[in-house]
Order: C-alpha cells, then structure tokens, then sequence
C-alpha cells in the first residue's frame, strides 16, 4: 500500500517558466487535497512584520483585544477571543468550543462603487477593525492580504494548467474577489481540555483554496484521508500549506477534494513550546460569481455531482454554522 503524505512543494521553477510543478499540484490536489510550497517568492519582510505584530497584538490584556471588534458581533470582523467559535459545528458536529483566539479581516480596501456597496455585497465587503496598539498592525495585515492576493493569482493559473483550461480561466470568477484573512494564536493549554475538544474543530473551508503561514510547534495541523485516518501537515519554515476548499470541490465535481482536517491538542508537556500562530488566507471567488461544473471535469459517463451554488451567499450560511451563540 502506498503511503499517503502531504507532499512540500517547489513551486520557483513554475514562476521561472517550468511546467513541471503542474503535474506534482495535480497529483496532490486529486489525493490528499493538501500540500505545501516553498520557493513562492513571498518577501521575508512582508512575513515577518505581520508575525511581528500579531504576536505583540496577542500578547496585549484581554479587555484590550476585547474592544477590537465590530460595531455588529455577527460580523466577520475584528477580534474573537477564545471560546466564540467551534469549527466542528459548520460539519454539523457540536463539540466544545475551539481553544484558539482569532483576529479577522477581509480585503484592506476596496472602491466605494455600486458592485462593492450594494445591498449584496454587505455581507463581503465590509470595513476592518483593526487595534490601535501595535501602530504598524494594520499596515503589515494589509501588505500582507495583498501579497498572498497576487499569491493566490499563481496558485488559480497552476491549477487551471492542472484542469486543461486557460491559464485565465478563473480571473473572471475572483478579479473582485473576497478573502478573508484570519490571525490565530493558539495558546499553551491553562486547563485539561473537555472531552472532544481541540485547538480547532474538525471542518473543511468553504471557499476556492487556503494559503497557510504557520509554525512547526505542537499541536499543529492534522488533515483525514480518504482512509479515515489523521496525518500531520508539513509546515516547513516559511512555507505555505496549500488545501483544496469545498467551492473548488464543487467547481471541479469533486476531482480536486476538500479533504477534512484539524488542529490538534498538544502533548501534556509540550508547555510554552505549543504556543502557536497560524495566519490563514481563505481564497474565496467573488460573491456573485456562480460555482457551476467545469467543462473539463465532465462527461457522459461523469454527469455533475452537485447543484450551482453562488459563491457569497455559501459562504454566509457557512460562517453563521460555526459562530457559537455569546453574549456580546
């Protein structure tokens, strides 16, 4: 029996003109959904600012990170502090709530014309929060949702290569698109977790792809193979841990798979060692964009397998399953 892993990825002979890194993202996206790259080209700089003041934000009093929210707490906005939020529920799995805090934002800016203000586009197009305290934080947040922006912009050409379709096949579906970038810390555990509880519940993401920045520390990423069985990510330092997410599943009537995954509790004496960040840009089309079977990946003998859905309004009802129910 072959061995199932997580492939690492170097993706700088494609930007160089190479084909080749093609066919090892076809492979992996139609096996295990995930894998990692390096050689992206994403600047150090960019990197290292935004871990530099999402560390400082986290590290600030609770009251304060708790001020940082939206004026509306449904709002994908702003700060969530532990225990608001329990990814297991949008599988339709209740389980404790997740043991990670969250610093949310979504495009840094965007024009003030009818496609961004309408009443359509309020549930997408929505202004950031963002702490008064580190002063650089929004500046970093912002320079980096940019980059992995135009990151992204590759990973949709690789993938429309992967598919036999134009390289530009997507732009038209995400040239206005609306990503999400989330800043997770997770913790060191204070108490013994309650039973079926984890850093984060397990799910599958709701959009195109997710571009990862994380840390190799305990208690890290686990995804499910078709098996059933739980197998590590790889997080090579400064890489990015690509995976495949249920818009693209559908798109691609399931060649390409959102395979189920997790963040595990960490050992017992793994201690402050476990504190961990995780920065995740969740790829996602734009919200009127209509996620119907792609040519390619159907025939006679392969009729499509799901219904059109539209992109933002999927989204939406993804988001409202796995918010937990507060006070605020």
């Amino acid at each position: 029996m072959t061995e199932i892993n997580v492939p690492v990825i170097d993706i700088a002979p494609y930007l160089n003109g190479a084909d080749g890194v093609v066919g090892q993202v076809r492979d992996a996206c139609e096996g295990i959904g995930f894998f990692a790259i390096t050689g992206h080209g994403v600047e150090p700089e960019i990197i290292d600012s935004l871990r530099r003041t999402a560390k400082s934000f986290f590290a600030r009093p609770a009251d304060e990170k708790a001020t940082v929210h939206h004026a509306d707490p449904a709002l994908p906005r702003g700060y969530r502090a532990i225990g608001d939020e329990g990814l297991a529920y949008g599988s339709g799995e209740e389980t404790p709530p997740d043991l990670k805090e969250v610093f949310h934002m979504g495009p840094p800016d965007f024009p003030d014309t009818d496609y961004f203000t309408c009443d359509a586009a309020a549930a997408h197009f929505i202004e950031n929060v963002y702490p008064g305290q580190p002063a650089d934080f929004r500046a970093a947040a912002s320079s980096y949702y940019r980059r992995l922006e135009t990151l992204g912009q590759t990973i949709e050409e690789i993938f429309a290569r992967a598919l036999d379709l134009p390289d530009e096949f997507f732009r038209k579906y995400t040239d206005r698109q609306i990503g999400a970038l989330r800043i997770i810390r997770y913790p060191p555990l204070a108490t013994t977790p309650l039973p079926g509880q984890l850093r984060a519940g397990t799910h599958t993401d709701y959009g195109t792809f997710t571009l990862l920045l994380s840390e190799d520390r305990p208690g890290g990423l686990e995804v499910r193979t078709r098996e059933g069985n739980w197998i590590a990510v790889p997080t090579p330092a400064d890489s990015f841990v690509v995976n495949i997410g249920d818009l693209m599943m559908r798109w691609t009537n399931d060649r390409f798979v959102s395979n189920p995954h997790r963040v595990a509790i960490p050992p017992e004496d793994a201690g402050d060692n476990s504190d961990r960040l995780s920065v995740v840009f969740f790829h996602h089309p734009n919200y009127d964009a209509e996620i119907t079977c792609i040519p390619t990946c159907t025939d006679a003998d392969n009729p499509p397998k799901h219904q059109p859905v539209f992109s933002g309004p999927y989204r939406l009802s993804m988001y409202t399953a796995t918010r937990l129910e507060t006070d605020d």
